[in-house]
């Protein structure tokens, strides 16, 4: 279904395309004819720039052209920790060799690797969920790259912070907490469906830092001080990543209203249509 969404995306935009080399070769002829004047000149410069730039700019923020530039990266990371568990199930050596203990200020790519690891089937589906959801919600709202930053940065910080208080511990948590902090800036009004409840993401993000605070004092296999220390640097991502957000939001808005300008309008109204 999605190489059916795809194709069809490319043609549509290529017939956009064809239809305008049509226009700009009728424009150096001097003449486009239309059903209501078929002789008349074509419109003034003025108003089929402000036409053309308003469809482009629509076309622009079509679904399509949403498919075409997004990459899933928050669906390739679950895919990725979906593999690993696996062969953390068929080799038994494979979790011992890569997850994050003592040995790690020496054997470096642990601070890496361990965020793909899992302890078990349930961690794996509730860090996979959480991923694939608000994962893909960033990566819309600030791109690939940064949102790859986010994930990646947050989730070997968390774990430089918190090999200085556990033996062990594995996880992409501390990278899913720095997505919830960066959406937490980014969009801290946004409905979301937490605790049961649909909530505002501000909202839930204090009530998931508060449930770490609490768990501090409460002896489990949790590693809360990696979900507070990778929301904390998502936090400060989303204050850098916040003015692009807004700056992407309010071209976006300004390419959906067009601005005609009335006179002119009404001038190419009077000298090619009665």
């Amino acid at each position: 279904m999605l190489g059916v969404l795809l194709i069809f995306g490319f043609a549509v935009k290529i017939l956009f395309n064809l239809k305008n080399k049509i226009r700009m070769k009728k424009r150096k002829e001097g003449v486009e004819p239309s059903s209501r004047a078929p002789q008349a000149r074509i419109l003034p410069l003025n108003y089929n720039r402000h036409v053309y730039v308003y469809i482009r700019q629509v076309f622009n923020l079509s679904f399509f052209n949403i498919i075409m530039k997004f990459r899933f990266y928050a669906l390739k990371l679950t895919l990725i920790c979906v593999i690993i568990f696996i062969l953390q199930l068929v080799f038994p050596g494979f979790t011992d060799f890569f997850i994050l203990n003592e040995r790690s200020f020496f054997e470096i790519w642990r601070f890496l690797t361990s965020i793909f690891l899992h302890g078990g089937f349930g961690h794996l589906i509730y860090n996979g969920f959480a991923l694939a959801l608000f994962g893909s919600m960033l990566e819309k709202f600030i791109g690939g790259k940064r949102f790859l930053l986010v994930f990646f940065a947050c989730g070997i910080v968390a774990n430089i912070i918190s090999i200085n208080f556990y033996n062990s511990s594995l996880g992409a948590s501390g990278a899913i907490y720095g997505i919830f902090g960066t959406l937490v800036l980014i969009r801290p009004f946004m409905l979301v469906w937490a605790f049961g409840l649909p909530m505002p993401m501000l909202v839930a993000g204090i009530l998931w830092a508060g449930g770490d605070l609490i768990g501090l004092f409460i002896p489990s296999n949790v590693g809360h001080i990696a979900h507070l220390s990778g929301m904390l640097l998502g936090l400060i991502l989303g204050a850098v990543f916040r003015k692009y957000y807004l700056n992407v939001n309010r071209r976006g808005q300004e390419g959906r209203d067009m601005h005609m300008d009335e006179i002119s309008m009404r001038r190419w109204e009077e000298d090619y249509l009665k």
